[in-house]
C-alpha cells in the first residue's frame, strides 16, 4: 500500500510499505477514504520534535471496516467507522471514565510500530473500543464533516467544556487553525452568546464568523489582551479557549480570561517559561484541558452531524490526492491552507 512518511524535516515523502495485518484478536484493518493533516502535525514536519527517518504520518482518518479479529464485536466488514487520534481498549479504569486519552493500553497513530493514518490502509488495535462505526454507510458529501470528528471537532469542543462554557455567555477563542475555529462552533453549539474569535487572515476569519463569532479580533498579544477587555467593559471574559499551545498563545489566553474565568487549554503545549502558572494563581484563572477524550465525544456529535445540525466541514479549504501530501503540509505550513483533506 501506499502511505505517506517523514523523512526528515519539510521532506515529506509518499511510498510503498507493508500491508497491514491482524495481529490481535481485537485488531481491524481500516480501507481508508479519507484523511487530513493536523496543525500538530507540523511539529515534527517543521523539526521542532524529533522523529526517526521514514516516522508514518496521520492520525485522522475514516474509512470501511476491511477485516476484523475473532475476538471483534460491535463491527463488520463494509461498515463505515470513525477512527479517533489515539486508540484505546474501552474498558480500562480511564476509559470506563471517559478519558480515553489517557488509555492504560492506548496509543497514537503513526508511532513506532503503528501504520499512520494517511494512508491507504490501517491496522487498528483494540478496534470495539477504538472505532465509531455508523449504521448506514453516510452521503458522500458528509465524509469532510465525518472526518472533523476524528480530531479536531471533539478538540475544540473539548476545549469549550474544559471552559466551562454556557448558554448565554462570552467566550473567547485563541488560534484560529482548525482546532479553533472548531472551538467557535462548540461555544455556538453550546450556546455561548458572544464569541470573540482572534484571527489576523481574512478566510479564517470568514469561517469563524460562518461559525458563530460575533468579534473578530486581528491584534495579538497584549494588544488583543487590550481589544478583549474592551470588548468586556475592561474585565476580560469567563470562558477562554486556547487552541495553539505556543508560549504566546497561553499567556494571551491567561490575560483574556477576567479574574476567576477559565481556560480550556487543548494546544499542545510548546513552552519555554513556567510564568504563566504563576499568572494563573495571581488572577485565580482556572485552567483545565489536555489532549481531548475523542472516542467519548464522537457518538454526541455525531448525532448532530448526520441530523444536519453541525457541519464543521468548512476547515476543510483544500483537498488534495495522498500522494500530494508533500503539497498538503507545505500549505499548511505556509498558512496557505486551514486544513487539507487528503484522498487515497
Amino acid at each position: 500500500m501506499r502511505a505517506a512518511s517523514l523523512m526528515a524535516p519539510r521532506h515529506v515523502v509518499v511510498q510503498d510499505v507493508p500491508d497491514p495485518v491482524l495481529l490481535d484478536a481485537t485488531d481491524a484493518i481500516v480501507e481508508v477514504v479519507a484523511s487530513c493533516v493536523c496543525g500538530s502535525d507540523l511539529w515534527p514536519y517543521r523539526g521542532i520534535h524529533d522523529t526517526a527517518p521514514g516516522q508514518r504520518l496521520g492520525h485522522e482518518f475514516v474509512g470501511h471496516v476491511l477485516a476484523v479479529g475473532d475476538a471483534v464485536s460491535t463491527l463488520h466488514v463494509g461498515q463505515f467507522v470513525i477512527a479517533p487520534f489515539s486508540w484505546s481498549d474501552g474498558t480500562c479504569p480511564a476509559c470506563r471514565d471517559g478519558v480515553t486519552i489517557g488509555c492504560e493500553n492506548g496509543g497514537f497513530w503513526g508511532q513506532s510500530g503503528s501504520d499512520g493514518g494517511q494512508g491507504q490502509l490501517v491496522r487498528v488495535p483494540f478496534a470495539d473500543g477504538t472505532l465509531v462505526g455508523l449504521a448506514d454507510e453516510p452521503d458522500p458529501a458528509l465524509v469532510p464533516a465525518l472526518l472533523t470528528l476524528s480530531d479536531v471537532m471533539p478538540t475544540g469542543h473539548h476545549a469549550a467544556v474544559c471552559a466551562d462554557v454556557q448558554p448565554g455567555s462570552t467566550v473567547v477563542v485563541v488560534g484560529d487553525g482548525a482546532v479553533g475555529l472548531c472551538g467557535v462552533l462548540a461555544a455556538h453549539r453550546l450556546g455561548a452568546e458572544r464569541i470573540i474569535a482572534l484571527s489576523r487572515h481574512a478566510p479564517r476569519q470568514a469561517v469563524a464568523r460562518a461559525f458563530g463569532a460575533t468579534d473578530i479580533i486581528a491584534e495579538r498579544g497584549r494588544d488583543a489582551v487590550r481589544a478583549v477587555r474592551d470588548l468586556t467593559d475592561g474585565l476580560g471574559a469567563p470562558h477562554v479557549l486556547e487552541c495553539v499551545g505556543s508560549q504566546e498563545s497561553l499567556e494571551t489566553a491567561i490575560h483574556c480570561a477576567r479574574r476567576g474565568g477559565s481556560v480550556g487549554f487543548v494546544g499542545v503545549p510548546h513552552l519555554d517559561d513556567p510564568k504563566p502558572i504563576a499568572d494563573l494563581f495571581g488572577r485565580s484563572v482556572g485552567l483545565r484541558g489536555g489532549g481531548a477524550w475523542v472516542r467519548s465525544y464522537i457518538p454526541e456529535l455525531l448525532l448532530d452531524v448526520l441530523a444536519g445540525r453541525l457541519d464543521p466541514s468548512p476547515v476543510f479549504d483544500l483537498e488534495l490526492p495522498l500522494e500530494d501530501a508533500a503539497e498538503a503540509y507545505a500549505a499548511m505550513d505556509e498558512r496557505r491552507a486551514i486544513k487539507v483533506l487528503l484522498r487515497p
